[in-house]
């Protein structure tokens, strides 16, 4: 991301929170990491502004993002999601989403959770994270994948280092400085948030 999103969201009414309390924060639960993988996906094409505005919406929708019940989703579920206006309504970004709950089960069978899974590829350089996840998931091109990774702390970029909420996060031991320390590297830079 530009510099321009530690600039202009906080103070904002809907970026303000998300930035100085979620963005590149390091988290654990099953359902926070399905939510901000289905939040990402949606994202392509459309601004991170929508997205949070759709937020609540695409949580009661998906059941809480409780993977085991939108796994479970059936004909009716997506008929049910196709005709939510209050979210995406994109068949293929639907089908990722049940589809992606599937695969989770299964990461969960066999590392016990989707941090475990992350966990056990940290570290890895982006391309590497890519292609992983394009061969695990549905619709998880590079801008999706390296903007969850980043939102989540396992890549760097989520915050300028002039920004308070680095200096926060740096405290919390996010996983891309743990691979900083073991061995520099530049950051990349990705898409910019905020776009209206």
């Amino acid at each position: 991301m530009t510099a321009a999103y530690c600039r202009h969201a906080p103070g904002h009414p809907v970026h303000g929170p998300y930035h100085d309390g979620e963005y590149g924060f390091p988290a654990r639960g099953d359902a926070v990491l399905f939510e901000r993988l289905v939040l990402e996906i949606n994202q392509a094409g459309l601004s991170w502004l929508t997205i949070l505005n759709k937020r609540a919406a695409f949580a009661e929708a998906f059941c809480g993002f409780d993977i085991d019940r939108v796994a479970g989703f059936g004909a009716d579920d997506r008929r049910r999601l196709m005709g939510d206006a209050r979210i995406i309504r994109n068949r293929l970004k639907i089908d990722a989403a049940i589809e992606n709950a599937k695969r989770l089960q299964q990461i969960r069978d066999s590392h016990g959770s989707f941090a475990a899974w992350l966990d056990a590829h940290h570290p890895l350089p982006k391309t590497a994270w890519i292609s992983l996840f394009k061969k695990t998931f549905r619709f998880t091109g590079g801008e999706i994948v390296g903007e969850f990774l980043m939102s989540l702390g396992y890549l760097p970029g989520a915050h300028r280092p002039w920004c308070p909420v680095y200096q926060q996060i740096l405290t919390l031991n996010p996983a891309w400085q743990e691979r900083k320390q073991a061995s520099p590297s530049k950051k990349r830079v990705s898409k910019a948030k905020i776009r209206s």
